[in-house]
């Protein structure tokens, strides 16, 4: 499936790292590990399962070397583990894991126990994994237990795999993003990264939020000009209720500038504007919660720098327009790079790669 620049939507003025992804920052991974289950409705089996976890690696040593870390939220109708420590501590010691809402805790016991796996020494102290999850029910049957410890551990050994790597990491509906949807259509997981001042700012989203016709793509706003729509994924109005648009997004930046936790701060809430570029509203039901991480910096087990000099103030500005930009491309390739789901109960999440929506666009 193609990335949005594949189809000629050049997103914003500055250029892209070599896979305009996270993996263009140095030392980062990104793994899936993708739960797709069709089996018969408890108690025989767990149903429809369409879901899983991904893994990003932000330093195979930021246990040892704590990462900066910083967060912000948009609006507060979902979970993050860690992002109350970051914000006390401004620092963060393990990956982030990206899931289903309902499977949130067993991530967070897997990350807990591949942390005590790898770091041995981590038995002494404790450990605040990085876990944050969006509501994929539509398509998935969230209330039967569909990750599995494995599942994890597979998302973390990709992401560890994947570092340094010269391709593209895949998108949409892999991983924690196989049953989310975004706008009206199929959404997932999607990245992209921007070059500034000798430095790379890369984003990674989870997209499961807005309603269809609020789409806008580089400035086009095409959700309106496709017209009504009977149904979407997030329609609810059938029901009775007018829950379109609810949903959630997982923004998480990562950059190899020296930033620390209050800067971090300020870049993940720049993570809101692109989605805003994108259509987003921030609904009621809805959790836009980000955080953002630095590698150019780092600290010993006790909070102490390493004595490189951090960007803050006015030096920061590039950083934030690289965020902008690279939010807004991230919401177009987690919905290009989708094909057309169809999950539990037949509910079906169809493709933003279509016809209809690329005719728009030419």
């Amino acid at each position: 499936m193609p990335r949005a620049r594949d189809l000629g939507i050049q997103v914003g003025s500055l250029p892209t790292g070599p896979t305009n992804s996270v993996l263009d920052v140095p030392g980062v991974g990104l793994g899936h590990a993708t739960v797709w289950r069709d089996e018969p409705a408890p108690p025989e089996g767990r149903g429809v399962g369409r879901t899983g976890v991904t893994c990003l690696v932000l330093a195979e040593d930021a246990f040892t070397r704590l990462v900066p870390a910083g967060g912000a939220v948009l609006n507060g109708a979902g979970e993050c583990t860690g992002f109350i420590t970051a914000a006390e501590w401004g620092s963060a010691e393990t990956p982030v894991y990206l899931t289903s809402t309902l499977q949130l805790g067993r991530v967070y016991d897997s990350a807990c126990r591949i942390e005590l796996e790898v770091n041995p020494s981590s038995a002494v102290d404790f450990i605040i994994p990085v876990v944050a999850e969006c509501d994929d029910s539509f398509l998935n049957d969230a209330r039967r237990m569909q990750v599995e410890h494995e599942d994890v551990v597979a998302a973390y050994d990709a992401a560890m795999a994947s570092r340094g790597s010269s391709t593209p990491p895949d998108e949409g509906a892999v991983g924690s993003g196989t049953g989310m949807s975004c706008l009206g259509f199929k959404g997932g997981i999607g990245t992209a990264s921007r070059l500034v001042g000798g430095h790379t700012v890369a984003v990674l989203l989870m997209t499961n939020f807005g309603a269809r016709e609020e789409l806008v793509v580089n400035g086009v706003p095409v959700g309106r000009r496709l017209g009504d729509v009977v149904s979407t994924p997030l329609d609810h109005r059938e029901a009775g209720l007018d829950h379109r648009g609810d949903g959630s997004c997982i923004g998480i930046v990562v950059t190899d500038a020296p930033v620390d936790g209050a800067s971090c701060s300020r870049l993940a809430r720049r993570v809101g504007l692109g989605l805003a570029r994108a259509g987003s509203v921030a609904h009621h039901g809805s959790g836009e919660i980000f955080m953002a991480f630095g590698t150019g910096m780092r600290m010993d087990r006790d909070g102490k720098p390493d004595g490189t000099p951090v960007m803050t103030g006015r030096a920061l500005d590039p950083l934030f327009a690289a965020v902008v930009e690279a939010a807004e491309e991230s919401v177009l390739n987690s919905m290009f790079t989708a094909p057309t789901v169809v999950g539990r109960d037949g509910n079906t999440s169809a493709s933003a790669y279509d016809d209809e929506v690329l005719g728009l666009l030419r």
